[in-house]
């Protein structure tokens, strides 16, 4: 039972994002394709982890997990037909048995294994799709303890490493550098595009302010999905008519997925041409032109300055791999003694009934007279000495036998 945890993995290390898309479940059909799965595949437990750069499978039960398991699995998963498409991506899985597999796991949650080192959402992801899983009656005792034992290593190696001390993110670090412009007073901002990117840094931006927004985008539809999604105070425009009005605001951020230039130097004149202005370019290639880079009214923060230093806190945070590292080893022996107990406790669970089933016949069936020719003080003694042995016989071997598990497991390790 220890060593029937297994992961198939399909990560950004070996596949594409678009290749991981295709393992991804929508929520509506989530629940129906993973109890079926369940079935198919014969497991005794699953749970299903997707994120942006990661879809994994970790399943408890005895099997050799071959290259047509791992077909099956996808053909179910994806609905495929083509067998071609089906075997490279069956081919390329990585799969993790035994100690591998929970030394995988707590990686992944700890963000060793992360596209970007020390991000926290993973701890989060990984929390979450376990009690989906268990909601939907795929998940019982073996992975309730491995995720337990996974989030408490994670929280472990954020709390005791500076794997997650400085931000890596080029939005977080965009948010960092605006926020020194910021004052207590809410501001009027005006923002360009309506993408992940945007939605991300307008989410850090209405955290402890009642800003006002002005938003420019293609689809307005899709902006206003995005005003009501975040509760904005916010008026929504086409792109089309960005430079038509002007909103005195001394803060714009764009990030748009134009190849041109969607400020100008001319557009931004005709917006504000008096204050002087914050300009978040999170846009690859820029939203900005050239002119405007060098504009002397604006204060321009950019992806390749960011980046510069994202690159700066990654090598920090990878400073303190090894350290993460020894903290995650630590809780791998935990978590087998853990598990040793688990199985020594489901082991002798028959135990007390057994012994108590002798001692009931022992008093009905084989002593019946002897009992009966006895005063009642006799029987008293005898009463608590049986109780008192009963409860030995109960506890002794037990406790032996779980010093011996856990001598051997830590030998093991």
């Amino acid at each position: 039972m220890l060593n029937s945890i297994q992961i198939i993995a399909f990560t950004h290390r070996q596949f594409n994002f678009d290749e991981i898309g295709l393992l991804h479940l929508e929520d509506d059909r989530r629940k129906k394709s993973l109890t079926k799965l369940k079935s198919i595949l014969k497991v005794k437990e699953l749970m299903y982890l997707s994120t942006c750069n990661r879809v994994e499978f970790i399943i408890c039960g005895d099997h050799n997990i071959t290259n047509e398991f791992i077909f099956l699995l996808i053909q179910e998963i994806t609905l495929i037909e083509d067998e071609n498409k089906l075997s490279y991506l069956a081919n390329k899985a990585e799969v993790f048995s035994k100690n591998e597999a929970i030394q995988h796991l707590f990686s992944v949650a700890s963000s060793l294994d992360s596209l970007v080192l020390g991000e926290r959402e993973i701890i989060t992801q990984v929390r979450k799709a376990f009690e989906e899983c268990r909601s939907f009656g795929l998940c019982d005792d073996i992975i309730r303890i491995l995720v337990q034992n996974t989030i408490q290593t994670a929280k472990k190696v954020y709390t005791e490493s500076k794997i997650a001390i400085r931000p890596v993110s080029v939005v977080s670090l965009a948010y960092l550098e605006l926020k020194k412009y910021l004052s207590a007073d809410p501001k009027k901002i005006m923002v360009i595009g309506a993408g992940k990117t945007i939605v991300s840094m307008l989410k850090f931006l209405t955290k402890n302010h009642e800003h006002e927004f002005f938003i420019y985008n293609r689809s307005v539809e899709n902006a206003i999905q995005l005003v009501d999604n975040l509760n904005l105070n916010a008026n929504v425009y086409s792109l089309n008519s960005l430079g038509e009005n002007s909103h005195d605001t001394s803060i714009i951020i764009t990030c748009t997925g134009s190849k041109d230039p969607v400020l100008t130097n001319t557009i931004f004149s005709k917006i504000n041409s008096s204050k002087k202005t914050i300009i978040v370019d999170l846009a690859v290639p820029r939203d900005c032109d050239d002119d405007l880079m060098r504009n002397t009214m604006v204060r321009m923060i950019t992806v390749d300055e960011l980046k510069v230093k994202a690159e700066e806190n990654l090598l920090v945070r990878s400073k303190e791999i090894s350290k993460c590292q020894k903290i995650i080893d630590f809780h791998i022996m935990e978590y087998f003694q853990s598990q040793k107990e688990r199985q020594l406790e489901r082991a002798l669970s028959a135990v007390p009934a057994s012994i108590k089933g002798i001692k009931k016949r022992a008093y009905s069936e084989v002593f019946v007279k002897e009992l009966e020719n006895m005063d009642p003080a006799s029987r008293q003694v005898l009463d608590s000495m049986v109780d008192y042995m009963e409860k030995k016989y109960i506890s002794v071997p037990m406790k032996m036998a779980k010093e011996i598990l856990l001598k051997e497991s830590s030998q093991q390790i």
